[in-house]
């Protein structure tokens, strides 16, 4: 039996794994990364590539490495080729530095070689621990962390959904499977969403000059540094979110603090650079109907203007809001017991406990952690907690 089984090998499960394993907290023999991808962070690296990400919207102190400045350190270390490590007053890193750096952490603390590859199918409590049913078979531990994203659950409108039904050529950014790089050509392409990785893709998609490129947006751009206010990364914020007892209100908290469908000003900097220059194209309007016509699809919007006419619509819609992990995880709480709020989201202690044997990050610990609990961030406040009962 294992001391400890993280379902989860992104950033947060990644983070945890070593958060976990240093300095002899869990032996490295006694812990497993339960993840259907070969390698840490293959997913993330998937994403961010999909939509062009040139930098982090995060500032530099976030990453795999438990040192806070230990990303500040190596950046120098790393053949520039040109580009600029950081960005802007937070220091936000690039993508290919920030990359490199996690590629090193994951290396220096062998992270890849206490990962399992497959997907969890069930979980049970046994004496003295959990078992989780997975695609590779059964495994046995003492603790059991969910580690457990958004990534696979992304929001797809239902006329969207309809047109795909139909035939129509209808991605999601962060639809698995999706690659960016290797899509079809294209005459004309909508990219579908208001935010940050709506305004990334369409940039990166008027980059290959193939095509138009139009971005539909439901509202001017929502400009803000972070996803959530600065506030909310130090403790003034998070001990007065601790203080509120009733997890509706928390809830509540969660939602007004995330700034949805924003992104910072250098992203829409170059998104109204793009539209001066006519690389691209902005509608902001809503969907009011969309058809498949003769191998086109036709997109009526409510803004009383000419539909717009594409051969392929991209969505970066973001994720859907409800509780992640699927089915498995709804017969787990039914089976265990498991306390959730209203929302369907978990209910845990300071401890990020769910049940005896079972802990959460990520998504699944954001009533007790708050509107920072997703983000790399939420990995670092959970890894504080955690390691206290390993």
């Amino acid at each position: 039996m294992l001391d400890w089984l993280v379902i989860g090998g992104g950033v947060h499960g990644t983070y945890l794994s070593l958060a976990l394993t240093l300095g002899g907290r869990v032996a490295r023999d006694r812990l497993r990364v339960l993840d259907p991808h070969v390698a840490p962070l293959e997913r993330w690296n998937a994403c961010t590539e999909n939509v062009g990400m040139e930098f982090l919207r995060s500032s530099f102190v976030h990453h795999l490495d438990p040192e806070p400045f230990d990303l500040r350190r190596f950046a120098p270390s790393r053949p520039r080729r040109g580009e600029r490590a950081f960005l802007g007053r937070y220091l936000r890193p690039s993508l290919s530095v920030f990359r490199a750096h996690s590629e090193n952490v994951i290396q220096k603390h062998g992270l890849a070689s206490l990962r399992v590859q497959g997907e969890a199918r069930s979980i049970m409590a046994i004496p003295g621990g959990i078992r989780v049913d997975t695609t590779e078979g059964a495994l046995d531990a003492r603790r059991v962390l969910l580690a457990i994203g958004m990534g696979d659950q992304p929001a797809i409108p239902d006329w969207a959904r309809s047109l795909r039904e139909e035939g129509g050529c209808v991605h999601h950014v962060f639809e698995p499977g999706f690659v960016r790089a290797q899509m079809a050509p294209f005459r004309h392409v909508v990219v579908v969403g208001g935010g940050i990785s709506a305004a990334q893709t369409a940039l990166a998609l008027a980059k290959r000059q193939e095509g138009s490129v139009t971005i539909l947006a439901r509202h001017p751009a929502r400009v803000f540094a972070f996803d959530t206010d600065p506030g909310w990364m130090g403790p003034k914020n998070l001990d007065d979110f601790a203080r509120v007892a009733d997890h509706d209100v928390r809830r509540h908290l969660i939602r007004h603090a995330r700034h949805r469908g924003s992104m910072p000003d250098d992203v829409a900097s170059a998104l109204r650079r793009a539209v001066h220059e006519r690389r691209l194209s902005l509608r902001i309007a809503g969907v009011s109907a969309a058809a498949l016509i003769d191998g086109n699809i036709d997109i009526s919007l409510d803004d009383g203007g000419a539909p717009l006419v594409t051969d392929t619509v991209v969505l970066a819609t973001g994720f859907e809001t409800r509780r992640p992990g699927g089915a498995w995880l709804a017969n787990a709480v039914q089976e265990l017991g498991l306390r959730c709020a209203s929302c369907g989201y978990p209910i845990v202690d300071r401890s990020l406990r769910w049940h005896p044997n079972l802990f959460v990050t990520g998504p699944l610990a954001e009533l007790e952690l708050g509107p920072p609990a997703r983000n790399i961030l939420g990995a670092r406040l959970a890894a504080e907690r955690l390691v206290q009962v390993a």
